[in-house]
């Protein structure tokens, strides 16, 4: 089975850490991958895709070097074997402006404003990897121990695609 992949892209590395630490408890069934900036994230993606994996989850400040974070956003929403990755906006930094840009033309899912509250934060991972599931037609059965939402039990029963 290919393996869902949680992006965080920050350029600040004790943030980075942060969100790596609290997001060790999805570790065990989702790969974790941190990029600092626009240029390492596309590595990592390339990566990803190179061993056969999928992004799931991307969470991504918006005040980056070079790119910004919405902008990231925008462009990979314009690419068509990338619009079904779920995006969430993690910062104290975009404006209402940059925020709206994200969620009309970046497919922006979720915002979160740093500093964030680590349960907060594991529990909209937990709902964007559900929607990622549900909408890529993802067996979730394997993933029912740390995602719980009814609706995976309903598509258990009704069947998914298997990888």
């Amino acid at each position: 089975m290919n393996r869902i992949t949680i992006l965080s892209l920050d350029d600040e590395p004790e943030v980075r850490q942060a969100i790596s630490r609290d997001l060790e408890p999805f570790a065990e069934l989702f790969r974790i991958e941190v990029a600092e900036d626009v240029e390492d994230a596309r590595e990592v993606i390339q990566s990803i895709e190179d061993d056969g994996d999928l992004l799931g989850v991307i969470l991504c400040d918006h005040r980056l070097p070079g790119t910004s974070g919405v902008d990231f956003l925008v462009q990979l929403e314009s690419e068509q074997n990338h619009q079904g990755i779920r995006k969430v906006l993690v910062t104290g930094q975009a404006d209402q402006q940059d925020t709206i840009l994200a969620i009309n033309t970046g497919g922006l899912d979720h915002f979160i404003a740093k500093p964030w509250e680590t349960e907060m934060l594991q529990e909209i991972v937990r709902k964007e990897l559900t929607e990622y599931l549900l909408e890529q037609d993802i067996d979730p059965l394997p993933f029912l121990s740390l995602l719980t939402d009814p609706r995976l039990l309903d598509r258990i029963g009704k069947g998914s695609r298997i990888d």
